[in-house]
């Protein structure tokens, strides 16, 4: 229970009345012009002079001047240029929630004949971040589709106080991407610069890691986007929180959706900040975790191989019962295994170049090898090129064109990836995607890749018109997915497994794929662990699990065969991302047969791997590129993974103990996890340097 306590200091301060009240351990003060929350470790300030809402943290670090936009028609409304401003008393109330207890209060803007703004904040005892939406409330039914929660623009000066000396000191801002699609980098960018990142970024200093998150922790309707421009080095002098983005990285072709109604909420902004930004992000993961947590899931690191890399558009029964038959004789008993001495087989597209009965065979060879059979589909996209096809299932009744998303003028959405985009409100598309996993689950099937999902999450409109938004259509799409392959309709686990697919909404499967395609290269290698650098808090928080895609360890269909140190790379990079370790050669080839029996034993490898923990980068300053070097604490040490992209010359890697969290006073003793050798570092050591052949990485362990 919460404890109340009021303390009541009337004084003549300033321009009027002065009041300071506490709820259980946050102190509620009421100055002149100011409001203020503060839960000693940040202060939250409402100016209702000037309709603004400034924030400090305990830390030293602030931000400055922020308001709120809500458009209507062409105009946009902005909250501080409304004439008045206050927080009603009847807006402060306890709360008690996932979050813990604190208080919520609202900070409103009116102005005559246009819509009132609410600016909700919340603030809970011991959590150095605030939560803040946005409600507009009309006088009758209205509707938009855009609301800005926080924003400021400055020309001079900056919006952002670091709290620290550091002068000129480099400021970087995080580009998280929409979706993994089209080869899409994550990305660092140095200031002076633009950035739009979606639904979370953070704002840092890469020498001293000091920063802000900001990010929408609501997925039930808006996509969300976080504009950040610098004017110099190191000032932040714009940045905008905007729910209501659609353009190219949304993949979208038409406005996002209009909510309509009396009022209307935006969606509920993170805003932290901390010493280390990595801290941030992760605690920016688990609240998103605490409105609406990951799939549950308890089955351990899924562990096995998919068809894809391997061989692709020429799947065939052979291949598959193939690898099922040298994974039993050869690697499952050895320790590439999941807790339960299993390992999933899976098909990719084109298991239809199978017959029904060398499909029900193979399933039957699967489960009698003690592995798990999985499949492959993508419910929200249509590949045909004529929308007048029939709907598979439907006796001819149900045309494709009925099912697929338009634009305002009837006609189907342009193509994205080669499909057209499925409604997922249309109850005959919920149906064929029912009648196809109700088949998957007949069949015996215990993991499902579905790829291609964003198709169900662009804007457009809708068949269901209380479906308003490309995100409501998705949540509806995902949820009666989930549940119709859920433990409790089908009556045992099964593994969801998104690979094209949003980062939000999230709490519908168990891994999500942390990069578009990946193969076998150190290219590839680099590509997936810039996901992983600016992506490693995605894991166990949004999904049980990051996935790092097929892990080619010597040769994919579409590429040249790799060096041994670019495939042990590749599973190096596999194994830190926290994790879906799943192989993706073709083991009728006799190196890639030799490198699955000599690497996937390796029990100390392995053990790390079944951790399910995704290491940490240690820099983040790497651009549009991977970093080289991460880490994980754990057993009473640092587990230290560094990597080489270089795939023609061998480098020299530095490694500052200190700033990998190593302490190194007393000496440390090094173990190569591959190698198993160990050696020591005298007392003092300060930097570690590792010599790696071109294309190599190493995964070692300082205690």
């Amino acid at each position: 229970m919460l404890a109340f306590s009021f303390h009541h200091a009337n004084s003549v301060s300033g321009r009027g009345y002065r009041m300071t009240t506490v709820i259980g351990q946050i102190k509620l003060e009421q100055d002149g012009n100011v409001y203020a929350a503060d839960n000693g470790l940040v202060k939250v300030t409402t100016n209702v002079a000037d309709g603004t809402v400034s924030l400090a943290w305990k830390n030293g670090q602030s931000m400055n001047g922020f308001y709120a936009e809500a458009r209507v028609g062409w105009e946009n409304l902005r909250s501080s240029q409304y004439g008045n401003h206050k927080v009603p008393v009847e807006s402060v109330k306890p709360i008690a929630d996932g979050f813990g207890e604190g208080v919520r209060f609202s900070f409103e803007h009116s102005e005559p004949g246009k819509p009132l703004l609410r600016q909700h904040v919340r603030l809970y005892e011991g959590l150095p971040y605030a939560l803040v939406e946005l409600e507009a409330v009309g006088e009758q039914e209205w509707e938009t589709n855009e609301l800005t929660p926080l924003a400021a623009y400055l020309n001079d000066g900056g919006v952002l106080d670091f709290g620290d000396e550091a002068g000129e000191a480099e400021v970087r801002a995080l580009f998280i991407p929409y979706d993994n699609d089209k080869w899409v980098r994550f990305a660092s960018h140095a200031n002076q610069n633009s950035v739009r990142s979606y639904e979370v970024t953070a704002v840092y200093r890469s020498g001293s890691r000091r920063g802000f998150v900001l990010g929408s922790v609501t997925h039930d309707t808006w996509k969300t986007a976080i504009d950040v421009e610098g004017t110099f080095t190191s000032t932040v002098a714009r940045v905008r929180v905007q729910a209501g983005a659609a353009d190219l990285q949304t993949r979208d072709t038409v406005p996002h959706g209009s909510l309509r109604g009396a009022s209307i909420v935006s969606p509920t902004i993170f805003v932290g900040a901390y010493l280390d930004y990595r801290d941030g992000m992760e605690a920016y993961g688990r609240a998103n975790a605490t409105v609406k947590p990951a799939l549950e899931w308890s089955g351990g690191v899924p562990i096995g191989w998919n068809s894809w890399s391997a061989v692709m558009a020429k799947l065939d029964y052979d291949v598959y019962t193939h690898t099922s038959d040298f994974f039993a004789s050869a690697l499952q008993g050895e320790g590439f295994a999941d807790d339960n001495g299993s390992l999933y087989v899976n098909f990719d597209a084109f298991s239809d170049n199978l017959t029904a009965e060398q499909l029900a065979d193979a399933v039957r060879r699967v489960k009698g090898n003690g592995q798990k059979p999985g499949t492959y589909y993508t419910p929200f996209a249509f590949w045909g090129s004529n929308p007048d096809t029939p709907v598979e299932g439907t006796d001819r009744a149900v045309l494709y064109r009925e099912i697929l998303l338009k634009d305002a003028g009837g006609n189907p959405l342009p193509k994205l990836d080669g499909a057209f985009p499925i409604d997922p409100s249309h109850p005959e598309a919920i149906a064929r995607i029912m009648r196809k996993l109700d088949e998957v689950v007949a069949a015996g099937f215990e993991y499902l890749k579905m790829d291609f999902l964003a198709h169900g999450a662009m804007e457009g409109v809708h068949h269901d018109p209380s479906v308003r938004t490309g995100i409501q259509a998705y949540n509806f799409g995902m949820a009666a997915i989930a549940e119709a392959v859920s433990p409790e309709r089908i009556g045992r686990e099964f593994l969801i497994n998104l690979s094209i697919a949003p980062l939000f909404p999230h709490g519908y499967a168990h891994s999500r794929r942390v990069s578009c395609d990946a193969f076998g290269t150190i290219d590839d290698t680099e590509y997936m662990l810039n996901a992983i650098t600016y992506g490693w808090w995605i894991s166990d928080n949004l999904y049980r699990f990051n996935d790092p895609d097929h892990i080619v360890l010597y040769k994919s269909d579409n590429q040249r065969a790799t060096s041994e140190h670019e495939g042990r790379s590749r599973l190096n990079a596999g194994v830190i991302a926290g994790t879906s370790l799943l192989l993706g050669d073709d083991y009728r080839m006799e190196e890639a047969a030799r490198r699955a029996k000599e690497w996937m034993t390796n029990r100390a490898v392995m053990t790390l791997a079944r951790r399910g923990e995704t290491f940490r980068p240690a820099e983040g300053r790497s651009g549009t590129k991977g970093e080289d070097l991460f880490t994980l604490a754990g057993d009473g040490g640092v587990y230290v993974a560094v990597f080489n992209f270089d795939g023609e010359n061998g480098v020299t890697k530095t490694i500052n103990l200190v700033r990998v969290g190593i302490e190194a006073a007393d000496g440390v003793v090094v173990r190569d996890l591959w190698s198993g050798g160990e050696y020591s570092l005298t007392s003092g050591t300060a930097e570690h340097a590792i010599a790696l052949e071109a294309a190599e990485s190493k995964l070692l362990f300082y205690k």
